[in-house]
Formats: structure tokens, sequence, C-alpha cells
């Protein structure tokens, strides 16, 4: 999908990826932009830097999803393009994760995209065209070490985008699911971590791969190139991966399980 002349509309968007997605966009020439965002002071910040619209919005929750596609429709008449990008890392760990961290992040990390979806695909059938590019991480493919939660919730984001793929790909929706690692984000402002094993990219150069990518129609986007190579490994070999992925765990036992 060409992205000049589209109205787009991109969660998570007062920081990181998502402020470097609205200002890509714009740089694109796309019609219209809206910042959504918890944050609406920054997203208003970020919207009126690049003459967009800003909403506020908890994407966990299915009425405001509702909510900022209502406003999106009578703000730029209707949405070409939904980047659902906002993420959460959660609580760490498994054996202290309480019920309520797991709902938490589930809502925030799986049941938004499936929110957008559900919601929009009416309208983008009926208009013969659309485009949903949704976030997950290098984390969905590969596992996160140190914590469940945030791990698999971003793999279940990837299997939803893969699945609406094979079911409405041919029928004018395009897909694409963003898989990156250790991104200079307030997510990774303490470091990088395990994540930051191949170097942390900047946002301005995930929001380049992103616009490539609806360009081509390309599903999966893995900045990091090692990502598609350990991927690989582990679909040839999943015991020889885990044992793998166990010495890496052992090698940050210390930042994974620090001393109470």
């Amino acid at each position: 999908m060409k992205v000049s002349g589209k109205r787009v509309v991109i969660t998570g968007a007062a920081s990181g990826i998502g402020k470097a997605l609205a200002i890509a966009f714009q740089a694109a020439d796309a019609k219209s932009i809206v910042c959504v965002d918890q944050n609406i002071t920054e997203a208003t910040i970020v919207a009126e830097t690049i003459s967009g619209y800003a909403i506020e919005a908890n994407v966990g929750l299915e009425k405001d999803i509702i909510k900022v596609i209502d406003e999106c429709n009578s703000l730029i008449s209707g949405i070409d393009i939904f980047c659902s990008n906002a993420g959460i890392t959660g609580m760490p760990g498994f054996l202290d994760v309480s019920t309520e961290n797991w709902q938490e992040i589930w809502d925030v990390n799986v049941m938004a995209h499936i929110f957008a979806a559900k919601h929009l695909l009416p309208q983008m059938l009926e208009q013969g065209s659309g485009y949903l590019v949704n976030t997950a991480s290098a984390a969905g493919l590969l596992t996160q070490l140190g914590a469940a939660p945030y791990s698999v919730t971003k793999s279940a984001a990837i299997s939803f985008a893969e699945w609406i793929k094979i079911t409405y790909g041919e029928k004018g929706i395009g897909v694409s699911c963003l898989c990156p690692q250790a991104v200079r984000t307030a997510m990774t402002e303490n470091g990088p971590g395990v994540a930051g094993v191949d170097g942390m990219m900047e946002p301005e150069e995930v929001a380049v791969e992103v616009l490539n990518a609806i360009e081509t129609e390309q599903f999966l986007i893995t900045p990091h190139e090692e990502v598609l190579e350990y991927s690989q490994r582990k679909a040839n070999d999943r015991d020889r991966w885990i044992k793998g992925m166990q010495r890496l765990q052992k090698q940050f036992e210390d930042f994974l399980t620090p001393a109470k």
C-alpha cells in the first residue's frame, strides 16, 4: 500500500516508536495522522509537530478503541492505516506475577490488537482496502528471558496478526507485524538487558522499516537482521535452541534475578 495520501492512526504515539512513526508518515506525505496515547499531553505535542490530531485512550479497553475509531472517522473521514503500536513490559518473572498483572499486560499487548481489528475490519472491507500494523517484539518469536508475561503476550500478538493476514490478506487487507529487539524508548531507558545482545536501535530506524514494509506489503518486520537467523535456528532444532537459551539465561542470571 502506498503511504502517500493515506489516513493514519498510531497508538502509543506520545514517544518512542509511535512518535517516530508519526514523523515518518508525515515525511512520506500521509494525508492525515492521528496520535493516540494515554499521555495526551505528549501525544498532543507530537500531533502539533506534524499538523495532526491527538486522542486520549487506554488501548486495553474495548470502549476506548471504539471511541478512537469513531473519533477518527469524524476527524479524518476514515482510516486507511492503523498502527496498533502501544505496549507495556508488565511484571518481570513468573512466580510473583499476579493474576491482575497478567490481565493488564494481556489487555494492552494482545486485546488492543484484537479490538482494533474487530472494529476496523468491517469498514476497511467495505471500502475495499486497509492496513493493520501490529507492534509485537522479537521476544514473541524467540522468548523473553526473565519475563513470562511479556514473552507470552508478544507471541500471541504475532499469532493473531498472522491469522488476520491469512484470513483477510486476499480481501484487500494488508497486515505487518513489527518484531524488533532493543529499541531506544522509555521501555529501555534503564538499559536494554538481554534484548540488547545485538545492539540498540533508534526508533527512527525502526519507523523507516515499518513504512517500507507497508509499501511492499511485507508481513514480518525484523529491524535487527539477526532475529530471522535465530528464528530459523529455533525452527530447525527446537531442543538445541532451548539449550542455547538456557546457557544465555545462566549468563544473564544476576540481571534476571536481582538479589532482594
